[in-house]
């Protein structure tokens, strides 16, 4: 099995519970990854859905999770359709809730409407032997994360600049192929956009993130761009998209996330980060 499928992997305890033994290997610091904390969640919710594929999730992250804890999950369903199903799901530790998801599960190859294909472009990026690795960068946090993605980075993005956009490619580190449970793991596994525009971030707490899923992916690397278009006392939003190996626009996103001046309180406010 891939590392992410036996690392969010979840055991049904009764009724809509499950547990999960999160992995410190996905921590951004301390805390997990806002990407991967959620992703038990959403097998407990693809289980009660009885659907195969999220179609949009968000998820509102109420304190930080603690990768290498167990953590309880709870689910209840919403709603159930003839092609989608809505639900929602907390994943609690110590007894408190850490992050609520509210995600439509149904078939993303289904055709459901009608109308002509079209979808933004990918970015031009030089090839992966060419980018830089996230790990050459000083983020400011020590980031387990990159023993369990590979991730590299546009040459332009690596130093302070004029715009706050991120740019590269992402897989697994150990070669599994990307599938719908994993992308809205990877869409919150770059760094932070501002990256690009203010040098050292250190830990970025996500208060809410969206994504919506658009394609089921093809095997291979993973295509990204983010930008933070919007910062203000604090509070950045940032837009995110991945791209498949065939080119073809696989997931889009939207998050809120704290730049926080107190690297003490990096470690303690907030929710998932990145």
């Amino acid at each position: 099995m891939a590392l992410f499928d036996i690392e969010t992997s979840i055991t049904r305890v009764d009724e809509g519970v499950w547990e999960t033994q999160l992995s410190a290997n996905w921590n951004i610091g301390a805390n997990s990854n806002g990407g991967y904390a959620m992703a038990p969640v959403l097998r407990a919710l693809r289980e009660l859905t009885g659907q195969p594929d999220p179609i949009s999730v968000t998820t509102h992250y109420l304190r930080p999770v603690q990768g290498g804890g167990v953590g309880r999950i709870e689910a209840t369903l919403i709603r159930s359709g003839r092609t989608m199903a809505t639900a929602r799901g907390t994943l609690s530790q110590d007894g408190r809730e850490r992050l609520v998801v509210i995600a439509a599960f149904g078939d993303v190859e289904a055709v459901v409407g009608i109308g002509p294909e079209m979808g933004p472009k990918p970015p031009e990026l030089p090839a992966v032997e060419d980018c830089i690795p996230r790990g050459k960068l000083n983020q400011g946090v020590e980031v387990p994360l990159l023993s369990r993605i590979d991730c590299v980075l546009h040459p332009d993005c690596v130093e302070a600049g004029e715009r706050a956009v991120v740019e590269g490619w992402i897989r697994f580190s150990d070669g599994a192929d990307p599938t719908t449970l994993s992308l809205p793991c990877f869409v919150d596994m770059f760094p932070p956009s501002l990256t690009a525009l203010v040098g050292n971030t250190g830990w970025v707490p996500t208060i809410e993130l969206t994504i919506h899923i658009r394609r089921a992916p093809k095997p291979g690397w993973l295509r990204a761009r983010f930008e933070c278009d919007d910062l203000h006392n604090g509070r950045m939003m940032e837009t995110g998209a991945l791209w498949d190996s065939s080119g073809a626009i696989v997931a889009r996103s939207r998050q809120i996330g704290l730049l926080l001046k107190d690297p003490i309180a990096q470690e303690v406010s907030g929710g998932g980060g990145k």
